[in-house]
């Protein structure tokens, strides 16, 4: 029950941190049935709680392997990505003015920009059309 107070745990996540302390005769996936059967344990919440903690600071890509390393669903994971896409070339923005806040003057800075937002789990496609969207609203 302290591990669910404190935030949202994915069922696989939170039966990894019980099984150190389970002893002979218990049952963790009974204990874990009769949670999510009470409502407090729910994969879904524990991927929306999640994407939206990380959606301004990180990309689809890193959002979604994140959730996968939780252990949540696959569908679970493809219903979130939608509203992700939509929102990432404006989270990108976000991390790239925070970080650099000037486009680059030449290719090895181009690189430096385009590796930190790829590290941030920024498509490619989306790291190019923030360089050139910027390019274009901010002439050098």
């Amino acid at each position: 029950m302290r591990y669910l107070a404190r935030r949202e745990y994915s069922r696989a996540e939170l039966r990894s941190r019980l099984l150190p302390y389970v002893q002979e005769g218990e049952d963790v996936e009974q204990a874990l049935d009769d949670l999510a059967q009470r409502g407090w344990l729910s994969d879904a919440r524990a991927a929306e709680q999640l994407v939206n903690q990380r959606r301004n600071r990180f990309g689809t890509q890193r959002i979604a392997h994140e959730l996968r390393q939780k252990g949540i669903a696959e569908n679970l994971i493809d219903a979130a990505l939608p509203q992700l896409r939509e929102s990432e070339l404006d989270a990108a923005r976000a991390v790239w003015q925070k970080k650099f806040d000037a486009l680059p003057q030449d290719a090895q800075e181009k690189a430096r920009q385009v590796r930190f937002l790829q590290s941030r789990g920024f498509a490619l496609d989306v790291v190019f059309k923030l360089l050139r969207c910027s390019a274009i609203d901010d002439p050098v």
